[in-house]
């Protein structure tokens, strides 16, 4: 694997021993990581447990895991437990990015790295954020959105829970997008804490009140799409392209079932979020920084860039495409292109 540039920022000592513990081991002889799953109901979360064994044996790590399950308490938890087994580095997705501040000062005062995926910490540090643009999912879905509707007409969006830099970035973005560039077209908010039996609740309310309502914003489409199409489904709505009744909906994340709901015409875009790149780029940044390698920002060697978010703290920006049927709308990728882990995964 080649090497991304080494930088100019301070090297990170790292006199850290010990063996873990759990579940899945990648590797014998490798230095021992920790990894939290943040969750394991949604289908973008299970594709990235599932590559996270197989990128770490790839990286000689052995690989020990626990699962947060959304909530913040229980990652705490889990990081004394990884702690207490001696994990050299811990690769985390924290849903709360305000709350896990105390968790991260524990681990640098430890000395023990921690690299963030798919989240950004509020405060506190960490090695490297490897994350994609969360501001470029809600500008894309806006852009094809308001064109489909051609500058006009109502909008659900199924916003991620806002106490999470996500969720926050995605509906932001969307707003003021929509609010520059499609100033005719109402947004209506729906919180769901990234619950899809609150958004579907949601969503029902909101087309009984709004039966006009022409497209919806699903912020992860591994929790919302299955609870939307029921909802489209039992309301008469789920209905082709072609047909005037057609609500558009576009999605975050890339799962298989967006990709095959887009070919079916139940959907009509998605932004692919890169999970199998998410569990590689982890995994070798907290290999990186237990090797006590340095970064710098700019251009990466893996069609990413680095950017500096505040002083002292980086983040890998990996692309993250828009999807469609046909790849027709500008700077798409058709819906069965190979090259989409969505299409790779079994």
């Amino acid at each position: 694997m080649k090497r991304i540039a080494t930088a100019v920022l301070a090297a990170v000592a790292l006199v850290v021993t010990g063996c873990g513990t759990s579940t899945d081991k990648a590797s014998s002889g490798g230095a021992v990581v920790g990894v939290d799953y943040p969750r394991s109901d949604s289908d973008f979360w299970n594709s990235y447990i599932k590559y996270a064994p197989e990128q770490a044996k790839a990286l000689g790590l052995d690989l020990k895991t626990s699962n947060s399950e959304n909530d913040v308490a229980k990652l705490a938890a889990n990081v004394q437990a990884l702690i207490s087994q001696g994990v050299k580095g811990v690769v985390m997705a924290p849903q709360d990015t305000a709350a896990i501040a105390p968790t991260l000062d524990q681990l640098k005062a430890k000395k023990i790295p921690v690299v963030t995926v798919d989240t950004r910490p509020d405060v506190g540090d960490v090695f490297m954020v490897v994350r994609a643009d969360n501001r470029a999912y809600g500008t894309k879905a806006c852009e094809f959105l308001g064109k489909k509707l051609e500058g006009k007409g109502k909008v659900a969006m199924l916003q991620g829970d806002l106490a999470s830099i996500n969720g926050r970035d995605r509906t932001e973005a969307f707003n003021e997008c929509m609010k520059k560039q499609f100033p005719n077209v109402q947004v209506i908010g729906l919180a769901t804490d990234w619950k899809g039996d609150v958004a579907a609740n949601k969503l029902q309310t909101t087309i009984a009140a709004n039966p006009d309502l022409k497209g919806i914003y699903m912020q992860a489409g591994g929790v919302f799409l299955n609870p939307t199409i029921q909802v489209l489904k039992q309301k008469g709505m789920l209905v082709p392209p072609s047909d005037p009744k057609h609500v558009f909906i576009v999605s975050n994340d890339g799962i298989p079932q967006e990709l095959k709901a887009i070919a079916d015409g139940d959907i009509d875009a998605t932004v692919s979020q890169p999970a199998d790149l998410y569990a590689k780029w982890a995994l070798f940044y907290v290999k990186a920084a237990i090797d006590g390698k340095t970064f710098q920002l700019g251009a990466t060697d893996h069609d990413s860039t680095i950017v500096g978010v505040r002083p002292g703290l980086m983040e890998d920006q990996l692309p993250a495409p828009l999807v469609t049927k046909d790849g027709s709308f500008p700077g798409s990728k058709k819906s069965d292109d190979p090259a989409l882990w969505g299409n790779q995964i079994k």
